[in-house]
């Protein structure tokens, strides 16, 4: 009886699907959805505020599961996966945006725009580059990628590297916008107050050292790999050091694997990663595309690379970040620990490595890319040139 009604429902959603995309299009009407169904947040939440300011004529709306719709500004509609609105949103909304993909039955419609955002700069292969590494994608469907690439209409990059990365992993006809990230244009609005009341919101006491940690997930392993031993980092670091933790969302329904701490902080379900940016002082992570975006605030970065060997066998990536990192690099945890007893996590020596990753990899990190990205695509106007970042001497 419930696989009938299962059924039935579908079946019917289906033809309300095809009826929906038989009406007028609603210009005015733009859909955005970030991380699989997730809150408010990324490149597609940094446009659609951008988009509210700069032609409040346009209606938005924000496809997430019920538990995230508190995220959404009061502004935006918000749209639950598989419903008879999230259909018809689908089928007339004049523009798309994600920084995934959209639902596999969407047929996109002619004069429909649709804007791929991503969500990182990669440094892990990604797209059809995955095909010669089954631990990282034993099940991908590279045609169905290439079915959805067909769709977009424009790709934002971050950057020279991801531009060049993204048209020859996912090819397709889309128009790349080498704009720079606008999740990142709060790092250039952010006030030394709101960095205070961010640090103050998170339990961070007054003095202390913020280091956010946010490793990426291994396609390798099952089960959630734990890299650092917090009880015992944070007696050798001292009273002086708060850790952050930022779990990889693909451990979201995993158990933590540490006890509490006055000085541990769990933000893994904190709804920003750019408040969390904000808040800390340096980030350590692995590989995680998050040290490209946290450059461009120019704050030190620690690489904590325990596994390369094994990451880049399994999963395989574009440069040896050892051979360009934006800081410090440790191997071990008792190297972390000396890079920041030592001070060098804040030496002159970590400057140079991140001013040379940051004129790489942030170039058009000037507060202003949502704005460029809403000007060329929504309001069809030719967005004003970024401030490029100057390469080091």
């Amino acid at each position: 009886g419930a696989a009938l009604g299962r059924g039935l429902r579908e079946s019917s959603l289906r033809l309300h699907y095809r009826i929906q995309r038989l009406l007028p299009l609603r210009p005015e009407l733009a859909v955005f959805s970030a991380y699989w169904h997730g809150g408010y947040a990324c490149n597609p939440a940094a446009i659609e505020a951008k988009l509210r300011e700069l032609a409040p004529r346009m209606r938005t709306a924000w496809i997430c599961d019920p538990a995230h719709a508190a995220t959404l500004p009061r502004e935006t509609v918000a749209l639950r996966p598989g419903s008879a609105a999230y259909f018809s949103a689908l089928a007339r909304a004049g523009y798309l945006v994600t920084n995934v993909n959209f639902d596999r039955a969407l047929v996109k419609r002619p004069g429909q725009i649709l804007l791929q955002t991503q969500h990182g700069t990669p440094l892990k292969r990604v797209g059809l580059d995955l095909q010669d590494r089954p631990a990282a994608a034993p099940t991908a469907d590279f045609a169905g990628l290439l079915r959805g690439a067909d769709q977009w209409d424009y790709l934002l990059s971050a950057n020279r590297h991801s531009t060049l990365v993204w048209e020859k992993a996912v090819p397709a006809s889309y128009t790349t916008l080498e704009y720079g990230y606008p999740r990142n244009d709060v790092f250039h609005r952010a006030s030394r107050t709101d960095v205070l009341e961010l640090r103050e919101r998170l339990g961070i006491p007054a003095g202390s050292t913020a280091i956010l940690y946010a490793p990426t997930h291994r396609d390798y392993r099952r089960s959630r790999p734990d890299h650092l031993d917090f009880e015992r980092l944070l007696r050798d670091l001292g009273p002086r050091f708060t850790v952050l933790v930022r779990t990889h969302l693909t451990y979201a329904d995993a158990d933590r694997s540490w006890e509490p701490h006055p000085r541990l902080v769990d933000v893994s379900a904190h709804p920003s990663v750019e408040e969390l940016c904000l808040a800390s002082d340096a980030l350590v992570t692995d590989y995680s595309s998050l040290m490209f975006d946290y450059a461009a605030l120019d704050r030190p970065i620690v690489i904590h690379a325990d596994d390369w060997e094994a990451y880049e066998a399994a999963r395989g990536t574009y440069f040896d970040l050892r051979s360009c990192p934006p800081g410090a690099i440790a191997r071990t945890q008792d190297e972390l620990v000396d890079i920041f007893t030592t001070g060098h996590w804040q030496g002159s020596r970590s400057a140079q490595l991140r001013s040379a990753f940051r004129a790489r990899f942030c170039p058009y990190d000037d507060g202003h890319a949502a704005e460029r990205v809403v000007r060329r695509v929504f309001l069809g106007q030719t967005a004003p040139s970024p401030a490029v970042v100057p390469l080091p001497d």
